[in-house]
């Protein structure tokens, strides 16, 4: 399995494993709003929403351009890099985490810029909404007979 994972990957694991281990519900590749998907986004259990984005090479980091767009989305903003990354690089004032493929450690907390009520709420429902339904596709990967509830063609009625 750890050899089908792209390097970003492998750190989203490690900050995913990390996360969960403080408490947090880490959800991988999700989607706050159309056009922006982040790494990692953790729900915590004061229902606290963190943003984690995953930079395995200076070339990635460099060609990364939506990233401040995240910062609406969450309370805290933090990179998370493996031990090789120039982590000067990294703007100043988000959080610093640095991880592996099996670990991660916190290494400098991000600044709090709490959310609105309603875009927490939002988010939270989204966020559950999104966990659920990767729950289910993993139990059932299919909807059922081509999406239908009963089977045969849209419309049709089932037989007495």
């Amino acid at each position: 399995m750890m050899e089908d994972l792209q390097p970003g990957q492998k750190l989203a694991r490690g900050v995913a494993r990390y996360l969960r281990s403080l408490g947090y519900a880490p959800l991988e590749e999700f989607v706050p709003v159309r056009g922006l998907r982040v790494d990692v986004m953790a729900l915590g259990p004061k229902g606290e929403l963190w943003v984690i984005e995953c930079k395995s090479s200076r070339a990635d980091f460099q060609s990364d351009s939506k990233w401040e767009g995240y910062l609406d989305w969450c309370d805290r903003f933090f990179w998370a890099v493996d031990l090789a990354f120039p982590t000067e690089l990294l703007p100043e004032g988000s959080g610093l985490i640095i991880a592996d493929p099996y670990y991660a450690e916190i290494i400098r907390m991000a600044p709090e810029d709490r959310l609105p009520p309603a875009r927490r709420k939002k988010l939270i429902q989204k966020f559950a909404m999104d966990s659920a339904r990767r729950l289910q596709a993993l139990r059932d990967p299919r909807l059922g007979c081509d999406g239908l509830l009963l089977g045969g063609a849209a419309g049709d009625t089932p037989e007495e």
